[in-house]
Formats: C-alpha cells, sequence, structure tokens
C-alpha cells in the first residue's frame, strides 16, 4: 500500500538518541513520577503524527508481550488499560482473569521507524491486579518496588550493566523449525573478533548497534564472540529497572533486525554443542550519595567489606537460585567446564570458571560479576534474585567458601529439586510465585530427555519458552 498520504513520525537516528537519552537522564535523577506522566502526556497530545503507543510487560519466565494502543484511546483510557491475564502462562486463572496496565512514565522510548514502524512510541508497563495493587508474579513490579524501597530507606541506588551474548542463524524462523531441520546453520564461522566488513555477521552488529546507540543505550564496545557466529554489543550500566528493561528491549531490536535481513537472532544458551554457550554475565554495584560501596582501595581487590559480603550471600544461595539464573533445559548444556563455563561455586578475580568474578574496577566501575546467568532467564528475576540475595541473604559456615568446592547443578530436575527446596527462594518470591514458577519449568522440562546427551534436542528448541509457538504452548 502507498505510504505518501500516510503523516506518520519518523525521526532521524541522532534526534531519536538525543530525545531517549533525555528520558534517560530523568530516569536516573529520579524526576517525580507524576511530573513525568504530565509530560508525556503533553507530549502525546501534542505530537499530532504519533498514531499508537506500544506497552511492553513480561510473563513470569521472561518473554515479552507488546500491546499496541490507538494513541487517542490511551490518553482517555492510560488509567484504565485492561486485558486478559488468563492468557498469560504463569498469570492468573481464567476465574479471576481481569488485568490491568499501568504506564510507567519513565520507561518511555522512541524507536527507529524503520525497525519498529512509523508513528509509534514504546513504553513499558505495570501490571496491577483488580484489587488496584500490584500483581505478585510481574517480577519487574516487584524489582521496582524492591529497589525502590532501598533508595527510600537506605539511599542506595543498584546499579546494573549486562553482557548479553546471541547467536545469529541462517533463516528468518530457524529456532521454530529447528525440530524440522535438526541443525541451525551458521552465516560467520570467523570466532572471536573476526568479521570482515560488510559481511552479514558485521552488518548485524553494526545495525543493532546503531539502533541501540538511537535508544539511549550508550554503546561501549562490540564484536564477534569467541564461537562461530556469535555476538556481543556491549552498552553502559543503568539503574537496575532501567537495565533489565534494556535486555529486554536489546533482545527484541536484534530479533528484529534479524529477521529484516532474513536471519534469526537466537539467545538459546547452547543451541550448538561443541562450541561456547551464550551467556549474560551481570555486573552489579550499589551506590550511596554518588558514592560507589563496592570501591575500597585498601580492599582485598579492591573490594570492599561490603561488596565480598554481597558475594559471600550469591555464594551460599548459588544452587538456591541457580533456577531463576539458569531457567531452561538448554541452559544446563552451557554449564559445561570445556568451555568457559562458570559452574563453580567460587569467587575469583581470574578463574572463569567461577560463578562470581571481580573484575579490575576504580572507584567509578568497581563491580562484582555473576558469570553464570544464561540469556534466557527473566532479566528481572535475575536482577532482583541477585541483589536481593547479596543484599540480604544468609552466609554460609563453609570453611573457604569462596573457594570451596562446590558445583552448580548439571542439569534443571537439580536445579529444580533446590529451587523446591529452599527457604531462600520462599522469601523471595512468596509461596504462591515460587509454585507457579517450578510448575512452569517443570512442565517445559518434562517434554524433554531427561539425560541431555550429546546433541541439542528437537524438544529443548520446541519447548522453550523464548521460542513463541502460541499452539504448542496451549498444549500443556
Amino acid at each position: 500500500m502507498s505510504s505518501e498520504l500516510r503523516n506518520f513520525l519518523t525521526m532521524a537516528y541522532d534526534e531519536l538518541e538525543e530525545m531517549n537519552l533525555k528520558a534517560k537522564r530523568q530516569r536516573m535523577e529520579r524526576v517525580p513520577l507524576g511530573k513525568l506522566q504530565e509530560e508525556r502526556l503533553k507530549y502525546l497530545t501534542d505530537e499530532k503524527r504519533i498514531k499508537a503507543m506500544t506497552v511492553l510487560f513480561s510473563d513470569l519466565e521472561g518473554r515479552l508481550h507488546m500491546l499496541d494502543y490507538d494513541k487517542k484511546f490511551l490518553l482517555k483510557a492510560y488509567d484504565n488499560l485492561t486485558f486478559d491475564g488468563s492468557s498469560i502462562r504463569g498469570f492468573t486463572a481464567q476465574r479471576e482473569s481481569d488485568l490491568r496496565l499501568g504506564i510507567d512514565w519513565g520507561a518511555f522510548y522512541w524507536g527507529p521507524a524503520d525497525v519498529f514502524g512509523p508513528g509509534k512510541v514504546l513504553v513499558f508497563g505495570d501490571v496491577i491486579d483488580k484489587g488496584g495493587t500490584m500483581y505478585n508474579a510481574d517480577i519487574r513490579g516487584i524489582l521496582k518496588n524492591y529497589a525502590d524501597g532501598l533508595y527510600q530507606d537506605r539511599g542506595y541506588t543498584l546499579n546494573a550493566a549486562n553482557e548479553i551474548e546471541g547467536f545469529l542463524f541462517q533463516g528468518p524462523d530457524a529456532e521454530r523449525r529447528f525440530h524440522e531441520t535438526k541443525r541451525f546453520d551458521y552465516v560467520n564461522t570467523g570466532g572471536y573478533y573476526h568479521s570482515l566488513p560488510g559481511d552479514l555477521l558485521r552488518s548485524f552488529i553494526d545495525t543493532t548497534a546503531e539502533v541501540q546507540r538511537a535508544m539511549g543505550f550508550q554503546n561501549e564496545k562490540d564484536h564477534p564472540e569467541v564461537a562461530p557466529s556469535q555476538f556481543e554489543i556491549n552498552y553502559s550500566y543503568s539503574e537496575v529497572v532501567a537495565a533489565a528493561d534494556q535486555i529486554q528491549l536489546y533482545k527484541l531490536i536484534c530479533r528484529q533486525v534479524a529477521t529484516k535481513m532474513g536471519l534469526t537472532a537466537s539467545f538459546l544458551p547452547k543451541p550448538v554443542v561443541g562450541v561456547n554457550g551464550n551467556g549474560m554475565h551481570t555486573n552489579v554495584s550499589i551506590n550511596k550519595g554518588g558514592k560507589n560501596l563496592f570501591w575500597d582501595p585498601q580492599g582485598e581487590e579492591k573490594l570492599s567489606r561490603m561488596g565480598w559480603e554481597f558475594v559471600d550471600r550469591i555464594l551460599t544461595h548459588g544452587n538456591d537460585i541457580c533456577l531463576l539464573l539458569n531457567s531452561s533445559v538448554n541452559a544446563y548444556r552451557r554449564l559445561d567446564p570445556h568451555f568457559e563455563a562458570p559452574n563453580q561455586l567460587k569467587a575469583s578475580p581470574t578463574d572463569r570458571g567461577a560463578m562470581v568474578r571481580i573484575p579490575i574496577g576504580n572507584e567509578r566501575s568497581m563491580r562484582v560479576e555473576v558469570r553464570a546467568v544464561a540469556p534466557d532467564s527473566n532479566p528481572y528475576m535475575v536482577m532482583y534474585s541477585i541483589f536481593k540475595t547479596g543484599i540480604e541473604g544468609e552466609t554460609a559456615k563453609i570453611k573457604n567458601l569462596r573457594q570451596a568446592e562446590r558445583y552448580l547443578p548439571d542439569n534443571i530436575y537439580a536445579a529444580l529439586e533446590n529451587f523446591r527446596n529452599a527457604d531462600w527462594t520462599s522469601k523471595l518470591l512468596g509461596a504462591d510465585v515460587k509454585a507457579r514458577y517450578a510448575d512452569l519449568k517443570e512442565a517445559s522440562a518434562d517434554r524433554c530427555p531427561r539425560l541431555l546427551g550429546t546433541f541439542v534436542k528437537a524438544p529443548e528448541v520446541q519447548y522453550h519458552h523464548d521460542v513463541y509457538n502460541q499452539y504448542l504452548w496451549n498444549l500443556f
């Protein structure tokens, strides 16, 4: 259809970057939501070229959902946006299906028209139950409340940055068709840091990086990773909820760019046996009054006592929360020591097999890196479990805790058992949400061979929560 009669919003990438960075600063500076709401509503009213607003939220497993609301309707009904929660895996039962979406006016993004379509803006939403309170299975809302509470009570700002690896495969639907093809085909076999200018992998990375930059990600570096056809596009740290939102946007952007190129961006942790898998190294720190509380120039590895106590609690509860950090059957293929897998429950400045690494840092950048995280996990669950565990968890009386010979589970059933039996996970999530989450993970696992074996099995991909197939999910 001809588009010459449509006057929908399109903006140059540098203009988009300026708008998104302004919104990001407002969020970092904690501009009151009431003021942001007033500003955004006025903008939407005045900007006639916007036709719709895309509201994003995530289910219990971290699957991203999007609803487009006509702008004129949203301006009248933004405080009463209802949807059927019973259709979302892990949300309400049919008898109590009505949920609402509240607009998080701070989490507002302008997207490039050539990627997301003209005339649209994106915003994240809060899931609200029929009583008007935060819905208990909306982990983003739980994380936001937790982070806000720590800021109000202790002055803490929780910061995070993620290094998210992915694969680029031939064909636009490679994951959904894996049960037919039994293989993923690389677009590039160069490996670490190697990709010729203009080849498919380099073009994909360049385009994705441009979109991220335009959306205010503040890129740092990008490159092909160790495995063939693998990529990593790094960007700056953010406050914890914004950081988790950016993980969802990162994967969405990658998938959208890949699809437009006739390819597939995959965040399965180990889609190909025999090469390195995909990780999501999660770097965290805590600030108070502009000071990095993890920095101590006199501390061991220059990490403060508070930072080491944070690490000790993560190591203590590592097996308890492993299912939250590695949430799929396929994730346990990645925890293989032959490929730099961080499956050891220890901390080290150099050993990349350690669950926790202490990178070289300074007063601004000192942080703790949790390496045993898969990119298909729910990012809000990852952030919430790491920070709450590191701040409030227990410390085990294990001799030489930071270097003890202890390991993460090598299969999802062991992780499920640890998760179900742990008192700590009940404190984290509450009994209801904990049981719902475990049941979802077990239902998917039961449709896969119990033993991983040598090759990636079709059900590992077919029943993976990141592979969108409503027909399959409706079967159980």
